[in-house]
């Protein structure tokens, strides 16, 4: 594909705003600042079809999206610089806190993505329109997530890292050789002097660094010469030192692969032919054809580090392994057993041996089948703000109307998800209660909680857990439940309960919590807000036309600590028949009433880069794509959608939504807007609107704007 790119920002430098440009003559390019608004940037672009494509290491080739990359080799690896061009794959969600911490001597729970040799549909980081993707969304019993393939140097995908990152789960890539050109790769680097194999360590840690992820799991598949084998330990030694000054809580995790002698035979189990690597790094990461005996035998090898153990499970059920499958709680529990952590390879076979149409359902039903032997981690930071997306779905919606009707997929847009249940409820023979991810009828992004059940006559009620939480309560706790009744049901009410815990004498206003392990509390609804809330949060105690109920609470709580939320579904009166129900979530809030008060920044101006015209798609058409990239406090953006609008557009006096961003940079790719006449210019407007954590909206005055002013060549006149 032939092009033209321009570049506001030269290659390796920070984008900044820099000093303002001198007025340029027409058809140039400057950055000057616009009458209507001290936040909008008008930009000046000459029309050109100079072929200078982006790098195909990080762009699409055809469309030039960003996407995710890999190194294929030992001189890509050493040769990998950081440059601007590198700005999409660095993730942009800090590893959130989580209860109990990775670091804490108990076992773990790491999953292995491996699947087809990874970078499909994930590699695109703005997402793809992929009808039936993968996702994986129980992030809550885990600890650490490995996205593996067969490329020697596997980088995550910035999508897999946000999403883990919400959740507190640290990621790793893969360092992987094998085969005879990984035994070539090996030789290059390890068996000759040390400056070699410190060469590759800085190199991985630098990479991990800039790209923000927390480590490596490094996997020597081939035969070593003796003098190889010998300097591995010690590279292993380096990589750990790099990546605890460049990645703080960094790990290095070693694959039961080759042995101290350099040859290559799996062991199943830690022992004294490959303690060495163990020794040398954060853990062992053990192939899967083990037995008990096996599991028996390393507990005196590993001593103190049982933790630092991750006995392998194959899902897929290749050779002679304990379960896999449906059955893969056997090889859990015996791992468990025997005080071991557990590495989960190829969970992804629920979605490509079961197939793509009951995914969700076969999904919820593969963890819940271990989820007695996860311990379930615990949300230990405020704000904390959900609305269920999955990552994925059917349409795009945004308060509660459907924007936009085609399916899509992007990991960065995955929300926390809540606890799964699909299991009787308390309350009599017949009695149940599920809950589910629902592509439907959503509130924002692409899917909702569903909750399902029958209310028994006996208990009048049923209670969902959703959430733990381990944390100190603020003095002002702010609640938020956003709901909908399936059906018109006057006789069944829907309410939060949060159970707190004793920190020496819990108050709720000026009652003490009487004295036990937990308290519950029913907060009642607040008719409306404070005003030193209203102009952050909106639609308390208000139904949308789509039928979207918003309840807001507010707690005073002293000496307390934040242990559960759960959902409470009641009937006003009691009666004889059990009460079938269904209610969708389409969000929860739990902030900290004091920090609420600070104002909202507005997005500064916005800067355009790499931009490229190519004619078509249609008659007197032109393909327009560039970079825009803007600043924004993270922590008080949930995303940013990026709108764009012109008099020559097909509706010029509407904004029309070309994306959604995870990051504050966006690819517009490929908007068809009028060719330019003869001595005339066009113009076409770009806009960035803040989605606030609170979901409150932004005022347009407040969003980012820039006027892209664009001329034919031959074209004198301005604007």
């Amino acid at each position: 594909m032939e092009g033209g790119r321009r570049d506001g920002a030269k290659s390796g430098e920070k984008r900044g705003r820099g000093p303002e440009p001198e007025p340029q003559e027409a058809g140039k390019r400057s950055f000057l600042p616009a009458m209507e608004s001290q936040r909008t940037t008008i930009l000046h672009e000459t029309v050109s079809y100079a072929p200078h494509p982006l790098p195909a290491r990080q762009f699409d080739r055809n469309t030039t999206e960003p996407i995710s990359f890999y190194l294929s080799s030992l001189e890509e690896l050493l040769a990998w610089k950081p440059t601007s061009d590198d700005d999409f794959n660095v993730a942009t969600m800090p590893l959130a806190n989580r209860e109990p911490p990775l670091h804490s001597k108990r076992p773990r729970t790491l999953v292995c993505h491996d699947m087809k040799n990874g970078y499909l549909e994930d590699r695109f980081i703005q997402g793809s329109a992929s009808r039936d993707p993968y996702v994986f969304y129980h992030w809550q019993y885990i600890d650490i997530f490995v996205y593996f393939s067969h490329h020697p140097v596997t980088i995550p995908p910035v999508t897999w890292t946000n999403a883990a990152h919400r959740n507190g789960v640290s990621v790793l890539g893969t360092f992987i050789t094998e085969w005879t050109s990984g035994g070539q790769l090996c030789e290059a680097f390890l068996a000759g002097e040390a400056a070699a194999y410190h060469a590759v360590a800085v190199q991985l840690g630098r990479i991990a660094h800039f790209y923000r992820f927390d480590g490596w799991l490094v996997n020597i598949e081939n035969t070593l010469s003796e003098a190889a084998a010998r300097n591995l330990p010690l590279f292993l030694r380096d990589l750990r030192e790099q990546l605890r000054r460049d990645v703080p809580g960094g790990l290095v995790l070693w694959y039961d692969s080759v042995l101290q002698s350099g040859e290559l035979k799996w062991q199943n189990e830690l022992n004294e032919k490959n303690r060495v690597f163990f020794d040398a790094c954060d853990g062992l990461f053990t192939n899967y054809n083990w037995k008990e005996e096996h599991l028996e035998r390393m507990g005196a090898q590993a001593g103190e580090r049982l933790a630092d153990v991750y006995v392998g499970i194959d899902v897929f059920a290749r050779g002679e392994v304990v379960g896999g499958g449906f059955e893969t709680d056997k090889a859990l529990r015996l791992i468990r057993k025997h005080g071991f952590s557990a590495a989960i390879f190829a969970p992804g076979w629920v979605y490509e041996h079961l197939g793509k149409e009951n995914f969700l359902q076969n999904e919820n039903r593969f963890w819940g089948l271990l989820a007695e032997l996860l311990p379930t981690h615990s949300i230990s930071t405020l704000p904390f703000s959900t609305c269920f997306c999955l990552g994925m779905g059917t349409g795009r919606f945004s308060a509660g109307q459907e924007e936009e009707v085609r399916p899509w997929y992007n990991l960065s847009a995955q929300e926390i998800q809540p606890l799964f249940t699909d299991q009787q409820a308390p309350g009599g023979a017949g009695s149940w209660l599920r809950t589910r991810c629902s592509l439907q009828d959503a509130w924002n992004g692409g899917s909702c909680l569903l909750i399902e059940g029958i209310i028994p006559p006996e208990a009048g009620h049923v209670a969902v857990r959703l959430f733990s939480f381990q944390l100190p309560a603020p003095p002002k706790l702010f609640l938020s439940l956003l709901y909908k009744l399936e059906e018109k049901l006057p006789e069944v009410a829907v309410a939060l309960e949060l159970t707190t815990r004793d920190s020496g004498s819990c108050h709720v206003g000026n009652v003490t919590a009487l004295p036990g392990p937990v308290t519950r509390h029913q907060p009642q609804p607040l008719p409306t807000l404070p005003p030193h809330l209203s102009g952050r949060l909106s639609g308390c105690g208000q139904q949308s036309t789509a039928g979207w109920m918003r309840r807001c609470y507010k707690l005073e709580l002293r000496d307390c600590a934040l242990h559960e939320l759960s959902l409470i579904l009641s009937r006003h009166q009691p009666g004889l028949q059990r009460r079938r129900f269904s209610c969708r979530l389409g969000e929860i809030q739990v902030l900290d009433a004091d920090g609420l008060h600070s104002s909202l920044p507005p997005v500064p101006s916005l800067q355009a880069s790499q931009v490229l015209w190519h004619k078509g798609p249609g008659a007197d058409q032109l393909s327009l794509s560039l970079t825009l990239h803007w600043s924004y406090p993270h922590s008080q953006a949930r995303c940013f959608r990026i709108h764009c609008q012109g008099r020559e557009l097909p509706q010029p006096a509407q904004l029309q939504l070309l994306g959604v961003a995870h990051a504050t940079l966006y690819r517009v790719v490929g908007l068809a807007v009028p060719e330019v006449p003869p001595k005339e210019s066009c113009r076409v407007e770009f806009f960035v609107e803040p989605v606030l954590n609170e979901g409150v909206a932004v005022d347009r005055s407040r969003w980012g704007r820039l006027v892209l002013v664009y001329s034919d060549p031959a074209s004198t006149s301005t604007y």
